[in-house]
């Protein structure tokens, strides 16, 4: 294997949880080989979407502006949408029309621009999917997009003061989240959530039933087997056209990914997610890797989903992965196994299922104020991780999968120094 040159430029596109890292610690792993890396992102702050259920409950949070996350890694920041990718001449087409101003020290531009690169990190997560049911993309609120979220906190208050209906459509944990947290923060607010399932499905008999008593406990109508069919302006539209009246409806059911990979001729699955070998590397095309939940990424146990939880160890990995491989060493395979699956059930209350590398639940949980501890401390942590990454080698591994993975090589070989706790994610496993 050859070493590559002084000046390997290396672009991230997608500031979110795994990009940042990526960037982060990219930046450190390769800061004697004169390699020039790249951040893209449409928006000049950094968005904490572990927290957007408070955001829409009127909380407010600290502000994170991505150029003070990167001061002093050496990394540019480039603040517009990428809208192309040319994987011939190894350029990406960047739209740098900011709709919130510019980064320090970056210039809010228009039109587009090309950035080219030697090795390409594609990190766009994925968002709410409201295309499937008609009426959602007009009528429903997601939780993607921070101003959209605090412009819904504001309407929930005056809708609660008048003893207003909402609707939370989608019962995976981003559902669960949002629900309990603005029935929490909004008691007069009559709060339904539809779920074609059980809510917390994946967990365990115990963590389960303590989601449920908090369910019932902060006055959430729970409806399972609902199949919403249609959004409609003032409620939704079950199977069987029964109509369920709401004043708001937030959806929270299904999500997608963009489709920038897939119009460049990289190759996807019938997903839209990039496919990759168990380096991280698309099978296409080798000197793009996808992480987060952008990646197709396969273990010995299974598929891996999108959580922050597994994104930012792909991000380690292709980070470790690009200075390993500029430095002319080998890579290993890339293993992974899930911990955990922290849930807050408004400000007061949590639960934590402990879980085996596939993500099925352990027999440990963890509840109540310990829980609640434990799912900030979480919650927190990619924060603590990016600024502790410029200084020296930090882990977002809390588990490489035990015996379910060892069939792959081992990974790394590196001395790094573990955070206590792991973040996990709400997106594809919410």
């Amino acid at each position: 294997m050859t070493t590559q040159p002084p000046g390997h430029r290396i672009v991230v596109v997608g500031a979110g949880y795994t990009g940042m890292f990526a960037a982060v610690r990219t930046a450190r792993r390769t800061r004697r080989l004169g390699a020039r890396i790249t951040l893209v992102n449409p928006s000049a702050r950094f968005t904490e979407r572990l927290r957007m259920h408070q955001v829409a409950a009127g909380r407010r949070l600290a502000h994170h502006r991505i150029a003070d996350l990167l001061a002093g890694t050496g990394v540019e920041f480039v603040q517009g949408r990428a809208v192309a990718i040319d994987t011939e001449t190894r350029r990406v087409t960047v739209e740098r029309s900011p709709a919130d101003g510019p980064g320090e020290g970056q210039e809010a531009g228009r039109g587009a621009t090309d950035v080219p690169y030697d090795t390409l990190v594609y990190a766009l997560g994925s968002s709410t999917d409201t295309t499937r049911v008609p009426g959602a993309d007009q009528h429903a609120v997601t939780l993607d997009d921070p101003r959209a979220a605090h412009e819904f906190g504001g309407r929930l208050a005056a809708l609660a003061a008048a003893g207003g209906r909402l609707v939370v459509s989608g019962g995976g944990l981003t559902g669960v989240e949002a629900a309990t947290e603005l029935a929490e923060r909004h008691p007069g607010l009559d709060v339904t959530l539809l779920s074609r399932g059980v809510p917390g499905a994946m967990m365990g008999d115990r963590a389960r039933a303590h989601l449920d008593r908090a369910l019932t406990r902060l006055g959430v109508t729970v409806r399972t087997g609902a199949d919403v069919r249609k959004v409609l302006p003032g409620g939704v539209e079950l199977a069987g056209g029964r109509q369920l009246p709401s004043d708001l409806t937030l959806w929270t059911a299904g999500v997608r990914v963009a489709d920038l990979a897939a119009r460049a001729g990289i190759e996807t699955d019938a997903r839209g997610l990039v496919v990759v070998d168990d380096r991280l590397r698309s099978v296409s095309h080798p000197d793009v890797y996808a992480i987060g939940d952008a990646a197709a990424v396969r273990q010995a146990w299974g598929q891996v989903h999108g959580t922050c939880q597994s994104g930012l160890p792909t991000a380690q990995h292709v980070a470790d992965a690009i200075a390993r491989t500029l430095r002319g060493r080998e890579v290993r395979p890339f293993r992974f196994g899930y911990f955990h699956q922290p849930v807050s059930l408004g400000r007061r209350d949590a639960v934590i299922q402990f879980t085996y590398a596939d993500d099925a639940p352990r027999r440990a949980y963890l509840r109540g104020r310990w829980a609640v501890a434990y799912k900030e401390l979480v919650s927190s942590s990619p924060l603590v991780m990016y600024r502790l990454s410029r200084r020296m080698n930090v882990t977002a591994v809390l588990s490489r999968g035990g015996r379910a993975t060892r069939g792959a090589a081992g990974a790394g070989g590196w001395a790094e120094t573990p955070l206590p706790l792991g973040p996990r994610a709400e997106s594809m496993g919410r």
